[in-house]
């Protein structure tokens, strides 16, 4: 099993702590690594390493930053397949999804690379007789992410080329159930002759996490997980002075209007809905069909639900592969049997349906409810498994009124053929993030990733010119230059 090691001051090194967290494949149920909570002496270590390799970074011109990022991509587009296998087994999701996934966060780095032009202040000439003003933006600091389980090599992507483009140093805590994803991102890093103590990798838990909130040195905390978590991480950060961009929870709506191409909908809604496990902050997990859309969507899309290929990731053919853990397999398990006690009614259930050669994995197959009272725990929580729950509505106003009442402001999306139903939609829905015929509203690179409500504590998102704001701080200077002055030379 291999043991994993963190990484500070360029150099790898074997954590002193005494507890581990044991990683298993979640197709087969077998352990594949073991993972340190690390200590409060390393988050230190890694902090200290950091704060020494800032003041010569900063003063690295950003068109040399860039060039480390230049390297960092062709290594990152030549590991592809590599970094693919190892995000499918140590997180479950599909190998297509996998390589999915980090091009998508390579696609940040190639953002990122643009930091001489992204970087730029502005000036104005004679904001008074002889006077001129500027703005320059300046790196923050030491600053640090912390990552979730779902997307093990996208999620770091957001924030790490941004920060050390800007000038910052970096330190990065991966979840622990996907720490080897992150070895690898920050090994193929450390093979571009990045400077000693830009970038560190520390790995933990909880006490991990609070140790960063609380450390001095760290000026900026970026976040990605649950709502409950993103808000103490927020509430703490920003309590020690720091500023915090913290990506929560969802509860992502798809609204289908009678005039939707039905195949067409069905499709992108099974792939939002079932995609990656429904183990990610953009899939739908409620579907509310209008008017007569009803029973024409339905259908349609239990029929696509139930032949859905459900295994592991890495075999051929497979649309949809484990959740991350047993505990996470009981819990989706439990939501649903308190959905169906609360009234719902389960019109295909994926649970106790175990697959073939992988009866250790943990596997859930789709799972579609109708019937949830929009008081239950169930219409509530988010369930992050691959669970879909269907709901009616007369008008598109019913519809909306629908999604408007929801914490969350993730995402939502609307299917039809109607210009003015769509601008209606967009105009007024609560989402940070919306899709039109689009069952994945992901913003790409060089457009935030735009929650809103309990799905973003924060003012600045992750991703493109957000990014590079949050990671910079502004000056601005007012100068004179008397004339009287230039007489003397």
């Amino acid at each position: 099993m291999q043991h994993v090691q963190n990484f500070i001051n360029g150099q790898w090194q074997t954590s002193d702590s005494t507890e581990y967290w044991d990683i298993p494949n979640p197709a087969t149920g077998e352990n594949i690594a073991r993972v340190p909570f690390s200590t409060p002496a390393e988050i230190d270590a890694a902090a200290q390493a950091a704060l020494a390799a800032y003041p010569a970074w900063r003063r690295t011109p950003p068109n040399d930053r860039a060039q480390y990022l230049y390297r960092y991509k062709t290594l990152l587009q030549d590991n592809a397949q590599e970094i693919g296998r190892i995000i499918t087994t140590e997180c479950g999701k599909t190998y297509a999804e996998s390589v999915g996934e980090l091009q998508r966060g390579i696609e940040n780095v190639e953002v990122a690379c643009g930091i001489p032009s992204l970087i730029q202040g502005y000036l104005s000439e004679d904001i008074a007789s002889g006077i001129d003003e500027f703005m320059i933006r300046q790196p923050v600091g030491v600053v640090a992410a912390i990552t979730p389980f779902n997307f093990p090599a996208m999620i770091p992507l957001w924030f790490l080329p941004y920060a050390i483009a800007c000038g910052n140093t970096f330190i990065l805590k991966p979840s622990e159930r996907v720490p080897l994803t992150a070895v690898k991102l920050i090994d193929l890093l450390h093979a571009t002759g990045l400077p000693q103590g830009v970038v560190q990798l520390v790995h933990g838990s909880k006490d991990t996490v609070n140790s960063i909130l609380d450390h001095p040195t760290i000026r900026a905390i970026s976040f990605v997980g649950s709502s409950a978590v993103a808000k103490h991480v927020y509430s703490r950060a920003t309590a020690n002075g720091k500023r915090a961009q913290c990506q929560g929870g969802a509860k992502n709506p798809v609204v289908v209007l009678p005039d939707a191409d039905v195949e067409m909908t069905t499709k992108i809604v099974a792939d939002s809905a079932f995609g990656c496990a429904g183990q990610r902050c953009l899939a739908s997990s409620v579907a509310i069909a209008v008017g007569a859309a009803r029973e024409m969507f339905g259908e349609a899309i239990i029929g696509a639900a139930s032949n859905r290929q459900v295994g592991s990731g890495l075999d051929e053919g497979i649309q949809m592969g484990p959740v991350i853990s047993a505990a996470s397999k009981t819990r989706i398990e439990k939501l649903i049997a308190l959905g169906q006690s609360q009234g719902a009614e389960i019109l295909l259930d994926g649970r106790n349906q175990p697959i073939h050669g992988y009866e250790g994995g943990f596997f859930l197959r789709p799972t579609i409810l109708q019937n949830v009272a929009p008081d239950s725990d169930l219409a509530r929580t988010e369930i992050f498994g691959p669970v879909l729950n269907l709901v009616h509505a007369e008008t598109v106003d019913d519809a909306l009124q629908f999604v408007n009442r929801s914490a969350y402001g993730n995402m939502a999306c609307i299917f039809t053929s109607s210009g003015a139903a769509a601008r209606k939609f967009r105009y007024e829905v609560n989402a940070g993030n919306v899709g039109i015929n689009v069952g994945v509203a992901a913003p790409m690179a060089f457009f935030p990733f735009s929650g809103w409500n309990e799905s973003f504590f924060g003012d600045l998102h992750a991703q493109g010119q957000h990014a590079v704001e949050f990671y910079t701080q502004t000056k601005v200077v007012v100068e004179r230059w008397p004339r009287e002055w230039s007489r003397k030379f």
